[in-house]
C-alpha cells in the first residue's frame, strides 16, 4: 500500500500516526519514523487516500525494517478488537504483542545464544583447587553446557573466570538456538470413559471454533486429554497453543509435552531472557514451533497454522493483566479461537463462575471428568477449631499431631499459608507504634531472612530500625506470622525432617523453583510450607495431608467474589493430596468454625457451591448477569484524584441503563506515593457500558486531567 501510512507508536495515545510514504509497505510491518525531534520503532497499521494534516507537516519513514510482515491478518485484527474492548491506545496495544528486541527494531531472525562447554582437554584437566572461582564453573560445566542466564543463576561475576578457561583452551563458546525438541518417547495413556468422551468431543470439530470448559476434579487427568488432543492437531500439522498461569507451572507442563511429542517446543514468559523469547516467538510465528506454551501475554504469539488453544487452571486470576492494558487472556483466547475457526478448551477443577454460567446457558459446551484417574478418591475436608489451642507458628497442637502421624508413616505433609515474610507487622512493646511505609500508610512485612522491612503494596524496602521512632523504645517485637516464621517453627517442631518453603522469596533466583519441585518429587523433603505458588496444578503423589493454616481473613472480605475465590483456593490446596496411593486428608484451621462457608465446603462439592454462589450474584446483579467497567484515578494530592472523578460523574449524562457507584476511595487508599480513588459502572448490556466508557474517556483525556493518572478496566476481577 502506498499513500498515506497511518502508523502505530508505543505511546500511551489514542491515535495513529500519518506518515507520506509512496512505496507499498504492508500492515504488521515495521518502520523508523521521525518523531519529535528524535525517531520510533513504528507499526504500519493501515493506509488512507489522504491526512487530515496539511501536506507540508507530513514526513516520511526513515526506513522500513521489515520485507514481510511480523504481524498477521488475523493478529492485527484481534488486537484492534482488543484495544476497542478494553479502550486501550492502539500503539501499546500492537507493541505488547512482540518481544523486546524487535520493539527495538533488531532483525527479525533468529538469533544463536552463546553456550560455553569444556573442551576435550578441559574435560580431563579442571583447573587448580586454589582458582576456586575457576574451579566452580568447571564443575558447572561438566554437567552440561551452560548458557549465560544459566550461569548467571549459579556463580556471580563469573566472566573474568571464564576468560581464563577460554584462554587455557579448557573452555570453549559454541552457539545455540533454545528450542525444546521434544523426545517423544512416552506412550499415551489409556484414558478412561469421561476422558474419551472429552477427546472426542472436542476431535469431532478440530475445523471450526468451539469453546469448551473441561471440568475435571483435581487428579482427574485433563492434561492427559490435553495431550491427546494435542496429538490429533499435529497430525493435522497444525500448532497447538497452551496458556497456564504462572511461570512455575511452564517447566512442569514443558515437560509432559516433550515426552510425548517429538517437535520442536517453545516456552514464552517473562522469565526468560530477551533473546530466548525473541527466538521463541520467531520459531511460532514461521511455524517450525508445533506447540507454544506460555504464560498470559504468550496469548499474542502469532501463529502460522494454529489448531488449538488450551488454557489450563482457566480460572486462575494470573489471567488478567492488571496494569497498564488490562486485558483477559482467558476472553481474549475466545475472540482469537473464534477468528482462526479453531476450538478453544477451557481447563479447571474449580471454573470461574463466568464460564461455569456460560457452560450452563450453552455458549461453551460442558465436558465433565468428575472421577479421579485410577479410581482414587478424592481427599476429605475437615475443619480444625484452632480455639483455646496452644499454637506454635500457626500450627495448632491438634494440627501438629496429624502431621507428625503422616510423616512416622513415610508421606509427606503440606501445609499453606498466603503470606510472605517473617511476620506482617513490628510493634513497639512499649507505646505499640508500628513502622510503617510512608508511600502506601500501610505496615511493613518484616522478612527476617533478608533482613528487611517490605512493602507488599508497592515494593519499598528498609532496614528494620533498631529503636522505636516514635518513642526510642528498644524492644520492638514481630506480630504475626508468615511463611518465614512458620519455616522457622517448624524446624524446631520436627527437627529430623527436611522443611521446604516455596513462595515469591524463596524462589526469587532463576531456575530455584524447579530445584525445589525436584526436592518434593525425589523425597528429599518431607515437610511442604508454601504460598499460592504450591496450589497450582502440581503432582505431588506422596503429600497425604494438606493444612490450611489461616484462611478467616478472606471469610470477611468485601470483594464480591471473596467467597468464589476462596473456595477455588481451598479445592485448589486439596487437590495437591491423595493423588498417590494413599487417600488424603485436608484440615481447615480456623477460629471461625461455624461460619456458614465452611459448612458449604464441607456438605458440597464446587460445582454444588458454585450453583448457589451463582443464585446469589443474579440476585445481587453482578457478573456473569451484569457487566462491569471501573474507572480509576490517582494523584499525589490526597484529594485530586476524588475531586477528578467527581467531576467526571457531574458532566456524564444519566442513563437508565448504567448504574454508576462512587466515585470512592479505593479500598488502599494510598499506594506507591499516590491517593487512589475509583468510579464503577454497572450495566445489563455492554454496549450502553461502552458508550458511556467513550464519554468518559473523552472528559478524563483533556488537559486539565494531567496531573491526574487515571485508566479503565473493563470486566475487572479486582475491585481495589
Amino acid at each position: 500500500m502506498s499513500g498515506i501510512l497511518k502508523v502505530a507508536l508505543d505511546l500511551p495515545l489514542r491515535t495513529l500516526f500519518d506518515y507520506r510514504c509512496d512505496q507499498p509497505i504492508a500492515v504488521g510491518c515495521r518502520v523508523e519514523v521521525p518523531f519529535g525531534r528524535g525517531k520510533k520503532i513504528g507499526l504500519v497499521a493501515g493506509s488512507a487516500p489522504h491526512s487530515d494534516l496539511p501536506a507540508d507537516k507530513l514526513k516520511s519513514p526513515l526506513r522500513v525494517i521489515d520485507d514481510r510482515p511480523l504481524l498477521n491478518t488475523e493478529i492485527t485484527e484481534l488486537l484492534n478488537w482488543a484495544s476497542r474492548y478494553y479502550h486501550h491506545p492502539i500503539g501499546e496495544v500492537w507493541f505488547s504483542a512482540l518481544p523486546t528486541r524487535l520493539r527495538q527494531g533488531q532483525p527479525a531472525t533468529p538469533h544463536p545464544e552463546e553456550r560455553w562447554r569444556l573442551t576435550e582437554l578441559g574435560e580431563h584437566n579442571p583447573p587448580e583447587q586454589r582458582a576456586k572461582k575457576q574451579h566452580a564453573i568447571h564443575n558447572q560445566l561438566k554437567a552440561a553446557a551452560k548458557t549465560a542466564s544459566q550461569l548467571d543463576d549459579e556463580l556471580p561475576n563469573w566472566r573474568p573466570a571464564m576468560r581464563t578457561l577460554i584462554e587455557k583452551q579448557l573452555v570453549e563458546v559454541e552457539q545455540h538456538f533454545d528450542s525444546w525438541s521434544g523426545k517423544g518417547d512416552e506412550p499415551p495413556l489409556t484414558l478412561n470413559n469421561d476422558q474419551q468422551k472429552a477427546v472426542d468431543s472436542v476431535a469431532e470439530g478440530l475445523d471450526r471454533f468451539q469453546p469448551f470448559l473441561l471440568d475435571g476434579v483435581t487428579g482427574s487427568g485433563k492434561t492427559e486429554v490435553y495431550l491427546q488432543l494435542v496429538n490429533k492437531v499435529l497430525n493435522r500439522g497444525k500448532q497447538a497453543l497452551v496458556l497456564v498461569p504462572e511461570i512455575g507451572l511452564t517447566t512442569q507442563t514443558i515437560d509432559r509435552f516433550r515426552q510425548r511429542f517429538a517437535v520442536p517446543i517453545v516456552l514464552l514468559h517473562s522469565g526468560l531472557t530477551d533473546l530466548q523469547r525473541h527466538n521463541a516467538w520467531l520459531l511460532a510465528a514461521n511455524g517450525d514451533a508445533k506447540i507454544i506454551i506460555g504464560t498470559r501475554s504468550a496469548l499474542f504469539t502469532p501463529l502460522a497454522n494454529g489448531g488449538i488453544i488450551i488454557i489450563d487452571e482457566e480460572h486462575d486470576g494470573s489471567f488478567k493483566q492488571q496494569e497498564g492494558f488490562r486485558y483477559s487472556a482467558r476472553d481474549l483466547a475466545a475472540v482469537r479461537a473464534r477468528n482462526l475457526n479453531i476450538p478453544l478448551v477451557l481447563g479447571s477443577a474449580t471454573p470461574m463462575l463466568e464460564t461455569l454460567h456460560a457452560a450452563n446457558t450453552g455458549r461453551y459446551q460442558h465436558l465433565k471428568l468428575p472421577e479421579r484417574a485410577g479410581n482414587r478418591s478424592m481427599p476429605k475436608l475437615e475443619v480444625v477449631d484452632a480455639r483455646h489451642q496452644r499454637m506454635r507458628g500457626m500450627v495448632s497442637a491438634s494440627l501438629r499431631a496429624e502431621v507428625r502421624d503422616h510423616l512416622q508413616r513415610g508421606q509427606q505433609v503440606l501445609l499453606f499459608l498466603n503470606r510472605r515474610g517473617y511476620a506482617p507487622v513490628q510493634l513497639c512493646d512499649d507505646c505499640g507504634a508500628v513502622p510503617e511505609c510512608s508511600r502506601c500508610d500501610t505496615a511493613f512485612t518484616y522478612h527476617q531472612n533478608r533482613n528487611l522491612l517490605v512493602c507488599h503494596h508497592c515494593g519499598s524496602e528498609r532496614r528494620p530500625p533498631s529503636h522505636c521512632e516514635s518513642c526510642n523504645g528498644e524492644t520492638l517485637v514481630p506480630i504475626g506470622a508468615g511463611t518465614e516464621r512458620v519455616e522457622e517453627e517448624l524446624r524446631q517442631q520436627f527437627p529430623d525432617q527436611t522443611v521446604l518453603r516455596i513462595d515469591r522469596d524463596s524462589t526469587r533466583l532463576k531456575g530455584a523453583l524447579d530445584r525445589h519441585l525436584e526436592q518434593v518429587h525425589s523425597g528429599e523433603a518431607q515437610i511442604l510450607l508454601g504460598t499460592q505458588m504450591l496450589a497450582k496444578g502440581h503432582h505431588f503423589p506422596n503429600v497425604t495431608l494438606v493444612g490450611i493454616l489461616d484462611c478467616d481473613q478472606a471469610l470477611f472480605a468485601t470483594d464480591f467474589r471473596a467467597a468464589e475465590k476462596l473456595a477455588q483456593l481451598i479445592y485448589q490446596v486439596a487437590g495437591r493430596c491423595g493423588r498417590g496411593e494413599e487417600p488424603g486428608r485436608v484440615l481447615i484451621q480456623t477460629h471461625q468454625p461455624h461460619h456458614p462457608l465452611w459448612q458449604q465446603l464441607l456438605s458440597k462439592n464446587y460445582t454444588q457451591l458454585a450453583a448457589e454462589l451463582l443464585s446469589e450474584r443474579e440476585i445481587t446483579g453482578f457478573p456473569p448477569f451484569q457487566h462491569l467497567a471501573l474507572v480509576r484515578a490517582e494523584a499525589t494530592g490526597p484529594l485530586k484524584a476524588m475531586d477528578c472523578l467527581t467531576s467526571l460523574t457531574q458532566q456524564l449524562p444519566g442513563s437508565t441503563q448504567i448504574d454508576t457507584w462512587g466515585p470512592v476511595q479505593a479500598p488502599r487508599p494510598k499506594r506507591a506515593g499516590h491517593y487512589r480513588a475509583q468510579l464503577l459502572f454497572q450495566a445489563t448490556d455492554r454496549a450502553p457500558l461502552h458508550q458511556q466508557l467513550h464519554r468518559a474517556i473523552a472528559l478524563l483525556d483533556t488537559k486539565t486531567n494531567r496531573q491526574i493518572r487515571w485508566s479503565i478496566d473493563v470486566d475487572p476481577v479486582d475491585l481495589y
